[in-house]
């Protein structure tokens, strides 16, 4: 199932109106990827990791694996649309590894427009003063949080949508 809405999503979800669940925040890189998880609440989004993994299916593993220990109820994959909003091989691979979560773990998905969260989690760390190899480790598990963030925004604001 696709929907559509004013932030591109595109969605295998179906969860009922005011429905809270844990939900998992990634964001996927070919060396890096950062994962964020919320409360049961949806209040709060925290930085859970980051798995450091070239092999697209190990990588799709861990994330997999880390959605079942946290007892994950859907995946919010950052979707990195071109500013013209044109889908180009970054999003395309993006959705293969959404849906390889999906067979991975049986969890629903949703895509979540991520342009230009690597540059606000740059910003959020500069004002930490978070420099060098420490900011490299948490850069990309920051970005999930403000994907995973803007997503439960959008889903406290559209519960009549969703």
């Amino acid at each position: 199932m696709r929907t559509t809405s004013p932030l591109p999503v595109t969605s295998s979800a179906r969860s009922s109106p005011g429905d809270a669940m844990k939900i998992m925040g990634v964001d996927f890189g070919d060396a890096r990827t950062g994962l964020a998880m919320c409360d049961k609440s949806e209040f709060l989004a925290s930085p859970l990791t980051v798995v450091q993994e070239r092999d697209f299916r190990r990588c799709a593993q861990a994330v997999a694996a880390a959605a079942k220990e946290q007892k994950a109820e859907l995946i919010v994959v950052g979707y990195p649309k071109n500013m013209n909003n044109t889908v180009g091989e970054r999003a395309e691979k993006r959705m293969a590894f959404a849906e390889l979560l999906h067979e991975l773990t049986g969890l629903e998905y949703v895509m979540w427009d991520e342009r230009c969260t690597t540059v606000s989690a740059h910003n959020y760390l500069n004002e930490t003063n978070t420099r060098g190899k420490k900011r490299k480790a948490v850069v990309d598990a920051v970005a999930a949080v403000i994907i995973l963030e803007s997503y439960l925004a959008y889903r406290k604001n559209h519960k009549d949508e969703l």
